[in-house]
């Protein structure tokens, strides 16, 4: 365990939960900051204050309009039908442009205000769905950027950075929070905790995700 606090940023989806346990397992002591940015599936918000609680984690949600007005995009527009796969020629209309820029610059804004160095968040290459700024290349260059805005020392983890869904779910069952992030935390677009609506593409990636999962585990256990 690192003796230093850590801010993790926190939506209330896998992800993030995920991300905020492995935090507790590695940091003396964790906050977690999350954002209302106009998203439709803000009920997130609701259940990451429940999840924050459980976990004894205090919790700070800023308002940031901003980020979800500034570009078209179906997560904070209900007048754009949601791609259901991203297009052959740019980004799925799901991508908020500049919101994991946003995010981890007011994060680490905040973060410096309570003496904090360790910022975590949930971004993932490996099952990024073609977003640009969930790129290890983007988080290097943020945390350089970062600490050369702020004469700083950040350090920007990514514990999922390398991980597939399926990975993820693992990760979440070893750290004994498999039911919670099952149960608990909302990843749908449609705002529908759990197993969600079962069609958007992070529903789709996530149920896909806990199969492999859940089929490899068995396996496992099967030769034991």
């Amino acid at each position: 365990m690192i003796n230093e606090d850590a801010l993790v940023v926190f939506s209330g989806g896998q992800d993030s939960t995920t991300c905020l346990f492995w935090a507790k397992k590695h940091f003396r002591k964790v906050y977690a900051i999350t954002f209302i940015y106009g998203q439709k599936h803000v009920r997130e918000v609701e259940l990451a204050r429940a999840i924050a609680q459980k976990a004894e984690v205090e919790i700070n949600v800023l308002n940031v309009p901003l980020i979800g007005s500034l570009g078209k995009n179906s997560l904070t527009d209900s007048k754009l039908e949601m791609d259901s796969e991203k297009p052959a020629d740019s980004y799925p209309n799901t991508f908020v442009p500049g919101r994991n820029l946003f995010f981890l610059s007011i994060a680490a804004v905040y973060a410096r205000e309570k003496g904090i160095r360790h910022i975590i968040t949930g971004v993932s290459q490996t099952d990024y769905s073609g977003y640009p700024d969930c790129r290890d290349a983007f988080i290097k260059s943020l945390n350089v950027t970062l600490n050369l805005a702020m004469d700083s020392q950040f350090i920007l983890h990514t514990p999922l950075m390398w991980l597939d869904k399926a990975q993820t779910w693992e990760m979440a069952d070893q750290l004994g929070v498999f039911d919670l992030v099952r149960n608990e935390t909302l990843t749908c677009y449609n705002g529908i905790p759990g197993d969600g609506c079962g069609h958007c593409p992070a529903c789709t990636l996530r149920r896909q995700g806990l199969e492999t999962y859940l089929k490899t585990k068995e396996e496992k256990e099967k030769h034991q």
